[in-house]
């Protein structure tokens, strides 16, 4: 029988190998327990890798638009607690008016309303969220109302303008003390509503564009998520205070304050019935955003369930599989070394 030949170098090359394969599985075996899940989907699979692959896109899919959702429902939610404030200033701005409807306030009370209102509807349009302005339609980076009352403002320059090529004269004239109530329920007609609405409010007011923000809130279903300040409500209740609050300045008669503040009234409230309107739309925008998120949730969850059923791995086990390499891999390094320490020196000694 011919002798065999066993070198402890091969021996310790031999554990060597079986080192390296088993610190290989034990990095599957940490990765599966941490998991749950295989390692190497396409291994453990095979043939149903490409349910697996198709499974987890999908489920990317679902989860991409359910986060969207959320940043689309904190717009609205924004948008309609804006809206509240709008419909709150309109509400002090129309209490002011009925009041001097009534005689109960003097000229420059209700003057100092409808300024206050235009002020404080201005920075009502002009809120941002994340760096977007909630009604600047699709132009989210614009401002989307001008200051009226700041310097060089072109609406306040265009209303104006509008008032001295009407009458003759401004409002500080004199003359104004003239006006009657027909001139002025003329001017206001015919010159003063184009400003607001008709193209004159995007030329000189709003750089806000008609078309909303259109969010996909499904994979088939998309809604408008948006409100733009080109809202008639809103253009109404900004002709309303403009005109009070510009008008009051002036030296206009006592009739045609009354025709001013009494166009104003009404503007004011058809503006509340069309925010209240706008309201109503954000809110169904808000319902549907919600039950979609509801709905991709719980498809969210069914294909979690099917792809645990392909790649999941018992935890149980993958942790007992861990221990074991561990161990070992523990033992053949103590085997490794106890060869290294083996010669002939030793032997023949």
């Amino acid at each position: 029988m011919k002798a065999t030949a066993v070198s402890s170098a091969a021996i310790s090359n031999a554990l060597r190998y079986q080192q390296m394969r088993m610190q290989a599985d034990l990095v599957n075996a940490t990765k599966e327990s941490q998991s749950g899940k295989v390692a190497d989907v396409g291994l453990a699979l095979g043939g149903r890798t490409t349910q697996a692959v198709t499974f987890q896109r999908d489920l990317d899919r679902l989860n991409g638009i359910v986060d969207s959702n959320a940043l689309v429902a904190a717009r609205l939610t924004s948008t309609q607690d804006s809206l509240g404030q709008l419909s709150d200033v309109a509400q002090s701005f129309l209490s002011a008016l009925t009041s001097a409807v009534s005689g109960d306030s003097s000229a420059s009370i209700t003057q100092t309303a409808g300024a206050t209102s235009l002020q404080q509807m201005t920075g009502i349009l002009n809120t941002s969220v994340n760096g977007e302005y909630l009604f600047a339609g699709t132009n989210t980076d614009v401002k989307p109302i001008d200051d009226f009352s700041a310097s060089g403002s072109p609406a306040k320059a265009a209303f104006d303008t509008a008032f001295t090529s009407y009458f003759g004269f401004t409002q500080s004239d004199p003359a104004a003390a003239n006006i009657t109530a027909a001139q002025m329920d003329d001017f206001i007609t015919t010159t003063v509503e184009p400003q607001f609405l008709g193209a004159g409010w995007q030329a000189n007011w709003s750089n806000a564009t008609d078309d909303q923000i259109t969010s996909r809130i499904a994979l088939s279903e998309t809604a408008q998520t948006s409100v733009s300040a080109n809202e008639q409500g809103i253009r109404k209740l900004a002709m309303a205070a403009a005109m009070v609050s510009t008008l009051f300045t002036g030296n206009i008669s006592q009739q045609a304050q009354t025709t001013v503040v009494s166009r104003a009234q009404k503007l004011v409230g058809e503006a509340i019935g069309g925010i209240v309107q706008v309201q109503s739309e954000a809110g169904l925008a808000q319902k549907r955003v919600s039950d979609a998120s509801d709905r991709m949730k719980t498809q969210v969850d069914l294909f979690e369930k099917h792809i645990i059923d392909l790649e999941g791995v018992d935890p149980a086990e993958a942790a007992t599989r861990v221990a074991d390499l561990t161990q070992h891999i523990e033992t053949s390094f103590a085997l490794t070394a106890r060869l290294q320490q083996l010669s002939l020196l030793n032997y023949l000694t």
